[in-house]
């Protein structure tokens, strides 16, 4: 009977023995512990790491995954992004330079181990940062030091999806036709106005450059955007930093709005967004830890892809008037278009976005509709303050409201990298706003007639 009894106490035993065991092991396993780490986490530490130049470190993370067992790995095939990081201080390659993956959909940071010799599966693996990619790889875990980390080898060149391909390439070209078709409307007493008729083109650049960016950071510190997600927080002074375009200049027509006025703000914003851009995002963002924002960058990026075409389009209305009359109409269309492409395709690549409800919640969907429509009411609510005629007051607004949003997906795609922008934050900002925007300019469209009247004369 006894013996009987003691049966079941020792199989209790042995349970409380294994489950003991089980907690000793994740509480003092580093290895385990680490595993729960986030990518996002994982990726920050890495940061810390290259950016300390901790020479010795990169290089064991480098050297050291080269000597395990790789033959009997089975092979992961996913998509995701390749990105690399390089350390602080000099060295060698396996000493200064960190290329890792991170997967698409989950998010989770795999370190690539790089042969040491020559092989035509790692050639050129900078040039390949800049898409999203598919991988064939194999993984492998190892702990180092105290430290748990995944290292991959690739099976095959990876390669970047059509859709991705198609996608990056339309985005550039579409800006830099948009730019074009901007220029197409363009003469030089366009920019002369701002000598002639002065008062309505100072309100509405201090308005664009001064005022909205301050109710971005406003907005982004009281929603808690600038500590808990920066990256959302460099998208909404990005957005509110870049000029207007042909979507305000449409949106005004429509609403019945002084249309000259709105073309010679777009044309003399997008001039000085080559300064204020690059100088707003370093004003307001370089106080954050880890947010570098790359100036020459930026400033490259707008003068490639908008003042480049714009002067294009103003060289062609001036030598060939005639033929630009005919093309506006087009290139107005092909504005629309473009801007709807870019926001739904760039939304359709990046799916995994609504998924991530903490970061892009309601409170995010919401800041989007609020930065765009306080935009409209402060560039209507100003210029009414300071006497200025409704008919202007409509452009101004929408100029106010409405931004240049292919630009500032432009540039997010290509600084992200860049500025460790880890989950494209900046894109999905200025996505969300390009759409938010003909949702507001339709409701002001219905809107002005009543609360901002317009005289016959005007």
């Amino acid at each position: 009977m006894n013996s009987a009894e003691s049966r079941p106490n020792k199989g209790l035993s042995s349970v409380k023995i294994i489950f003991i065991s089980i907690l000793v092991l994740l509480f003092f396993n580093p290895g385990i512990r680490a595993q729960e780490k986030s990518g996002e986490e994982i990726y920050k530490q890495l940061t810390d790491i290259v950016y300390s130049g901790d020479n010795d470190y990169i290089e064991t993370l480098n050297t050291m995954p080269r000597g395990l067992d790789w033959d009997n790995v089975e092979v992961a095939n996913f998509k995701g992004h390749l990105r690399f990081l390089t350390s602080s201080k000099e060295g060698e390659i396996d000493q200064t330079k960190l290329f890792f993956i991170r997967g698409a959909e989950e998010g989770n940071i795999i370190i690539l181990t790089i042969p040491d010799r020559d092989d035509p599966l790692y050639q050129d693996l900078e040039d390949l940062i800049e898409s999203k990619l598919i991988f064939d790889v194999k993984i492998l875990s190892k702990t180092v030091g105290d430290e748990h980390f995944e290292f991959a080898q690739f099976i095959t060149v990876p390669v970047t999806p059509t859709f991705d391909k198609i996608f990056r390439l339309m985005i550039i070209l579409m800006l830099f036709l948009i730019m074009v078709g901007m220029g197409l409307t363009l003469k030089v007493k366009d920019f002369v106005v701002l000598i002639s008729k002065p008062r309505g083109i100072i309100i509405g650049e201090i308005l664009q450059f001064g005022i909205m960016p301050l109710i971005a950071v406003a907005f982004g510190y009281l929603m808690g955007f600038h500590e808990n997600y920066p990256y959302i927080f460099v998208g909404m002074v990005l957005i509110t930093t870049t000029p207007g375009g042909v979507t305000s200049n449409l949106m005004t027509h429509y609403a019945k709005g002084d249309v000259a006025l709105s073309v010679s703000l777009t044309s003399i914003s997008t001039v000085l967004s080559i300064f204020f851009v690059p100088l707003l995002l370093n004003a307001y963002c370089s106080n954050i830890p880890d947010v570098k924002v790359p100036t020459s960058t930026i400033a490259q990026t707008i003068i490639v892809l908008v003042i480049v075409p714009l002067i294009i389009g103003m060289l062609i209305r001036h030598f060939k008037e005639k033929l630009a009359l005919k093309m506006v109409p087009v290139f107005n269309i092909l504005g629309i278009v473009a801007l709807l492409f870019l926001i739904i395709a760039g939304i359709m690549n990046n799916l995994e976005g609504f998924a991530d409800t903490d970061r892009h919640g309601v409170l995010f969907y919401s800041m989007i509709l609020l930065l765009t429509f306080t935009g409209m009411f402060i560039g209507a609510i100003v210029p009414a303050l300071l006497k200025v005629k409704n008919y202007q007051i409509r452009a101004i607004s929408m100029e106010t409201g409405l931004r240049n949003a292919s630009l500032a997906m432009s540039i997010a795609l290509l600084i992200q990298d860049t500025m460790g922008d880890f989950h494209s934050s900046m894109f999905w900002v200025s996505g969300m706003f390009g759409l938010s925007m003909y949702l507001a300019g339709l409701a002001a469209i219905k809107l002005y007639p009543k609360i901002l009247p317009v005289k016959k004369e005007e």
